[in-house]
């Protein structure tokens, strides 16, 4: 009888035995449950975040996937207090073990299966969590579920034991970890929860992250601080019994208070915000298909086909791909890229920014407007083209067309917006919780002032400092290089680019007088002009752009051709098509960019060469390898000679005209040039500013046209948008390790005369025929 016990059991453990080794040569085969290929294993798939990088070395952001905010990070670059947690609390003989513990399993199925010890530890080694996070999807919660997924894991985690170093499984353990509140991966978490890297760590930091590790939804320290903290002695304590800290230092530690210092990951907030929203639509845009745009945005249509047969970085990830194949993705390729802008400059833009409009220029806003019952709008005009308006933004708002495609009716639609709301709105003091109703808010938020500024390096193109509005969470549509409108008088150093070339000289003389001249369609039109100084006298072109005297650029206007005019604009890389070649062109009645304005302007900098703005050199995979490089476009727009005549005439806009302001209230010595520029009602309000280095543009005005102060004094260029440039300058030459210097001169040569005509260089457009000045 004992000996057919002994031979049943024998026969039960063979059972057993051979029931096990079929079932793990199963796993490994994939015959049972999900069994990644080696090729898999040696390539695991992770979705790595791509950093932006500043010219000076500093991280702008990243893009990511919204749930895989994953930045790269290697071995070397983790601190050793982070390596030690890990070790100490996840798998403390993870050195010697070839990715099972069959000890920590052995107490595992004791005390947590049979005595149902809750706090007993766990039993999976790091390498079996990390096969858990790489390929298993579902998490089990029970005991018979555990044991059934525990194979698949043993057979994964001796794979990744066998294909990688340890170092290596740390390093992808840490990469891969999610530790909630948008940051994946150690790299972010060090950001986010502690403002630094993770070999800056400190030990009780690292403590808290590793701490999270058991349960990162429980013992979160933005929710649960002293749980987390309770959670971080604990894995400080496990530090000490493996040795790694002393039992002092464990003490001390533990009495700490855990402090964070949150930087959440949001790619609305932080520095160069439009920047950086700008740059991933240039590199993710697709080839432009005509049928997919509506026939109001043919314009739209021109730029895009332009910029793909022309701009490396437009479209860069749809016309680049990868050793697989797949095309390039910002999202989960990791890759590095290298950008032109200075993050001290970027921030001093942004301080200027702020400091004008929210210290000066928006306070005279509100109290114009105070009592107005237009109000944002121009009192010149009436409630019901406001109401219009209004209902014009209503029709583009989000909330509206989501309740269109949901089915409301025109009637529900006006009732929410009509029924007060709890909801956030901006100020320049913080985000202010209020109740107002949807109406009242598109109303509210038409009352601030929106800018764009964008500042260069006339010579190579680079990008310094983007500023694409006020606020962007807020107001995100970009009035640096996607918004356009009517430039004014900063145009006419086109007018005065085409007289140089067409024999004109600065000290050319014109009396400065109304004019009525007869327009191509044979009607009278006699410009208006804001000043009347010297009416009657005879004044130099030079004095004429330095006061921005309409009637001397309608009178040179009339002497040249408007459609050579057109073209000229063209070539200092205006886009816009629709600029008709009348004679008020010469007062700016187009709509122009920022950036397209800042790239114009690097010509009078740059001895007749136009720059392009460039905005990224560099760009590198996850794994260092650089896989593109950037060049800035240049093209000759006029004459040297003629450059230095404009330069002559448009540093005295600043030594003794509109400008003036740039030095008596910046103290700025430098040598510069510049132009004001203000529309019809005030409606914008331009100034370009230059140096020998740096090339600046600023525009400000109200969401809408009608938008605008009533009175010259704060509607002008020279107090809208000046003072943007002159601070944002005097910031720059504050900051001696930016390297620049007002010491610096324009390059001129030394027997330049700007009075003498250059008669080899006078082109004659007068009688040129149409079809000869477009080829």
């Amino acid at each position: 009888m004992i000996k057919k016990v002994v031979i049943g059991l024998w026969i039960l453990f063979l059972l057993i035995v051979l029931s096990v080794v079929l079932m793990f040569m199963g796993i490994s085969k994939g015959w049972i449950g999900y069994m990644p290929s080696i090729e898999e294993i040696e390539n695991p798939t992770y979705k790595y975040a791509t950093q932006l990088f500043s010219e000076d070395g500093k991280v702008l952001g990243s893009w990511s996937i919204s749930k895989e905010n994953r930045l790269n990070t290697t071995y070397n670059e983790l601190s050793p207090g982070l390596i030690n947690a890990l070790i100490a609390t996840e798998d403390v003989r993870f050195a010697n073990h070839s990715g099972i513990d069959l000890k920590a399993f052995a107490r595992a199925v004791i005390k947590r299966g049979i005595l149902m010890q809750k706090n007993a530890g766990g039993g999976s080694t790091i390498s079996q969590q990390l096969a858990k996070q790489l390929y298993t999807e579902e998490v089990a919660t029970d005991l018979s579920e555990r044991l059934l997924q525990k194979p698949n894991e043993w057979v994964i985690a001796v794979n990744l034991e066998r294909y990688y170093t340890k170092e290596e499984i740390l390093t992808m353990y840490l990469n891969k970890f999610d530790f909630l509140n948008n940051a994946v991966g150690i790299k972010t978490a060090a950001y986010t929860y502690f403002n630094t890297t993770p070999k800056e760590l400190k030990i009780e930091e690292a403590a808290t992250l590793i701490g999270m590790c058991k349960n990162p939804s429980l013992y979160n320290p933005r929710r649960f601080n002293e749980r987390s903290k309770g959670r971080r002695n604990v894995v400080l304590d496990q530090m000490r019994k493996a040795g790694y800290i002393t039992e002092q230092e464990c003490d001390s530690l533990q009495a700490l208070p855990l402090e964070l210092k949150y930087n959440p990951v949001d790619h609305k907030e932080g520095v160069a915000t439009y920047f950086r929203e700008y740059l991933r639509g240039v590199m993710t845009a697709k080839e432009p298909d005509k049928k997919k745009y509506r026939g109001w945005q043919m314009q739209k249509y021109y730029e895009d086909s332009l910029a793909w047969e022309t701009n490396p970085l437009y479209g860069w990830c749809a016309k680049n791909k990868k050793k697989d194949g797949k095309n390039y993705s910002v999202y989960t390729d990791g890759l590095k890229i290298y950008t032109t802008i200075d993050s001290r400059m970027q921030q001093y833009a942004e301080e200027a920014v702020k400091e004008h409009l929210a210290g000066y220029l928006q306070p005279h806003f509100f109290r114009e407007k105070r009592r107005s019952k237009t109000a944002p709008f121009s009192k010149d005009i009436s409630t019901e083209e406001v109401n219009a308006i209004l209902q014009r933004s209503v029709r583009q708002s989000e909330r509206y067309n989501v309740m269109k495609t949901s089915g409301a009716t025109e009637k529900e639609i006006e009732e929410a917006f009509n029924t007060p709301i709890e909801m956030s709105v901006f100020s320049w003091n913080g985000a202010k919780d209020t109740i107002m109703t949807p109406m009242d808010s598109i109303r509210y938020y038409k009352h601030f002032l929106r800018t764009g500024f964008m500042s260069m390096n006339p010579v190579n193109g680079h990008v310094k400092a983007y500023v694409g509005g006020p606020d962007y969470p807020y107001f995100q549509y970009d009035m640096a290089m996607v918004g356009r409108r009517q430039v004014g008088s900063t145009i006419k150093p086109f007018l005065y680019t085409q007289a140089m070339e067409n024999g004109f000289t600065p000290c050319d003389e014109v009396r400065h007088v109304e004019y009525t001249f007869i327009t191509e369609t044979g009607e009278p039109y006699t410009p208006r002009n804001s000043m009347r100084d010297r009416y009657g006298e005879m004044v130099t072109l030079k004095w004429g752009l330095s006061r921005s005297s309409n009637w001397i650029s309608v009178y040179l206007m009339n002497k040249l051709n408007p459609y050579a005019l057109v073209k000229l604009i063209h070539n200092f890389g205006i886009l816009n098509r629709d600029i008709q070649p009348t004679l008020s062109l010469c007062l700016g009645p187009c709509d122009i960019s920022v950036g397209e304005m800042v790239s114009a302007y690097t010509a009078f900098a740059n001895r007749g060469i136009r720059v392009a703005p460039l905005f990224v050199t560099r760009i590198e995979d996850n794994e260092g390898n650089i896989i593109a490089n950037f060049t800035p476009e240049m093209e000759e727009v006029m004459s040297a000679n003629s450059s230095y005549k404009m330069l002559d005439m448009l540093r005295s806009v600043i030594n003794e005209g509109t400008g003036g302001r740039a030095r008596r209230n910046y103290g700025l010595t430098v040598q510069m040039g510049g132009k004001t520029g203000t529309t019809n009602n005030h409606s914008d309000a331009w100034f370009m500013g230059f140096t020998p280095s740096l090339v600046s543009g600023v525009w400000v005005g109200g969401e809408d046209r009608d938008i605008h102060f009533d009175n010259m004094t704060y509607g002008q260029g020279a107090a809208m948008a000046l003072p943007i440039w002159g601070l944002y300058m005097q910031k720059v030459y504050g900051d001696e390790t930016l390297g620049y210097s007002q010491a610096e001169e324009f390059q001129v040569p030394e027997d330049f005369k700007p009075c003498e005509e250059d008669v080899s260089e006078v082109q004659q457009y007068q009688g040129t025929e149409l079809d000869d000045l477009f080829n």
